[in-house]
């Protein structure tokens, strides 16, 4: 372009200047990377939208990496709508984005709100109506945070263009938007999310996005036509968002008291997980991202059925190994046997092994197991652990949640049962908790040929906890198993006489063959464990 040429192109712009710009020679450097730093501030808020939408959408509608991969991929292309309808945009640049700073702060920083409290409000079969707000707000934010790089880029090409060319803006622009990502994408599980919740999370990138407003129309003051209505405009979303900032705990207790059933006493944030106890005559309940964990009126038939029939089998255990289970009351059922002389606990989540140290109301649950001096409590991830230790174990027992998600499928793979297996003294027994065998019963027996797959012998059964209805286990070994003839003093629910109902199947809880055995390399359990729990909840 000669220089003749390139003056024209510039004459709009030196005209928009006159008309209350300053050129860049008399803009000053922060105004330059104030409008860099807007690019990290929205891409980080952008970002944190998404995936507040993907964790609510897992903890509202169940674990599962359908929900996020369905809300990430409707958010995307949203964001790639908003670009595209961003060339529609030609006057009045920075009101225009002044608005949508705005509008993102208060939809986006309430989403989580009003998602908790509509999934709370709703009646249970109004799954429908919960998607189509979830993915309607998803889409809506997606549209408007797809709008603002174009925006910024525009706004920053027309003040700056004497001093940068397309290529270098560009490139500035998009590393302050990587970089601004890559920020959330570490703090948001890591800080935001444990410290703030997800509702005050929400909230508080929604105050970003109204700063990133406010800044605008401080900087841009004098090419701002109705700068007292922006003025006003952005007063009132600040002081909404504060409200709701200070409200946050006001909603998460309302929407939570609505959800469950039960006197909530206990709500915490782990850098894992949503902990949640209720309590009523009944007894306790435990709850983990909105999914029941145990109920103290029953939960000794589970633990019970867990523990002691691997544990009789060996004969004399001394070192046992339990995997999962913080809460200590797979623990308390191994100290029953006297011979035991050392328990190694390996629990994931710290705030959990704390609380159940820690809290009369639970240490009372589990007799204060995770106080004996007999255990050794390790807060890591179990796979990770097994490959980096070499003990053996007489007895190993498996209490992880159920395989919602490829997280928790990988520890329902043969990768991880052969580092089991490599754990097992040759004289071993391992027991693995393994879904309902009635209502997933393609998921149960896919466990079963995937510890086959190792090389184990497998002995499957079952019991009845009224809070979950027919539960499945399956012990593993190399040597045969023998159905116990004897069992620690005072269990209310296991005895030897009664034990061989539970190894019998009825037609609709029988094996299935030729099921695929589970891999990592391609977790075929945890789809047939999302088709099968799935029919439940229609």
């Amino acid at each position: 372009m000669s220089p003749h040429d390139r003056s024209n192109a510039l004459q709009p712009e030196r005209e928009q200047r006159g008309a209350g710009l300053m050129s860049p020679q008399d803009r000053p450097a922060p105004a330059e990377l104030a409008l860099l730093a807007s690019v990290f501030v929205v891409a980080a808020c952008g970002l944190v939208y998404e995936l507040a939408a993907g964790a609510l959408a897992s903890y509202l509608l169940g674990d599962s990496v359908l929900q996020f991969s369905t809300v990430i991929g409707c958010y995307l292309f949203a964001m790639g709508i908003g670009s595209w309808l961003s060339r529609f945009v030609e006057r009045q640049l920075v009101a225009q984005f002044l608005v949508i700073e705005l509008l993102v702060g208060l939809i986006g920083g309430l989403m989580p709100a009003a998602l908790f409290a509509a999934h709370a409000s709703l009646p249970v079969a109004s799954v429908g109506a919960f998607r189509v707000l979830l993915y309607g707000l998803v889409l809506l934010v997606g549209v408007l945070v797809g709008l603002e790089i174009p925006l910024v880029m525009r706004i920053l090409k027309r003040s700056f263009s004497e001093r940068y060319a397309l290529k270098e803006l560009v490139s500035q622009v998009l590393t302050f938007d990587y970089l601004g990502a890559l920020a959330v994408a570490l703090a948001f599980p890591l800080l935001f999310v444990p410290h703030l919740g997800l509702i005050r999370t929400g909230v508080f990138f929604g105050l970003m996005n109204a700063a990133v407003a406010v800044w605008a129309l401080l900087l841009f003051r004098g090419e701002l036509r109705r700068w007292r209505v922006h003025a006003l405009a952005c007063a009132a979303v600040v002081a909404v968002l504060a409200l709701a900032m200070l409200q946050a705990d006001r909603i998460t207790t309302w929407a939570e008291d609505r959800f469950y059933v039960d006197n909530v006493v206990l709500r915490e944030n782990s850098a894992y997980q949503r902990v949640v106890v209720t309590r009523s005559a009944a007894g306790v309940r435990l709850f983990l991202n909105g999914n029941l964990q145990f109920h103290s009126r029953d939960e000794y038939r589970y633990h019970e059925a867990l523990v002691h029939p691997a544990m009789a089998a060996q004969g004399a255990p001394r070192r046992v190994l339990v995997l999962g289970g913080g809460d200590g009351m797979a623990v308390r059922e191994v100290l029953k046997h006297p011979g035991v002389q050392q328990v190694t606990l390996v629990e994931l989540d710290p705030h959990i092994t704390r609380l159940f140290s820690t809290e009369p109301m639970l240490t009372a649950l589990n007799g204060g197991a995770l106080s004996s001096p007999k255990l050794s409590i390790v807060n890591a991830d179990a796979f990770g652990w097994l490959q980096g230790h070499d003990e053996r174990f007489d007895v190993i027992v498996v209490d992880f949640p159920d395989p919602t998600n490829f997280a928790l499928g990988k520890l329902y793979t043969t990768s991880f049962y052969q580092l089991l297996d490599q754990h097992l003294a040759a004289s071993g027994f391992a027991v693995v908790q393994t879904t309902s065998p009635l209502i997933a019963r393609r998921s149960f027996w896919t466990v079963a040929a995937t510890l086959e797959a190792v090389g184990l012998n497998v002995t499957p059964y079952h019991a009845h906890v009224p809070s979950f209805g027919e539960w499945g286990f399956i012990i593993a070994s190399h040597r045969p198993f023998r159905a116990p003839t004897a069992l620690p003093p005072g269990l209310r629910f296991l005895t030897p006489e009664g034990f061989g109902a539970l190894l019998q199947f009825p037609p609709d809880m029988a094996r299935i063959d030729g099921l695929e055995p589970n891999r990592l390399s391609n977790q075929v359990l945890v789809q047939t464990f999302e088709e099968e729990w799935g029919r439940v909840s229609r």
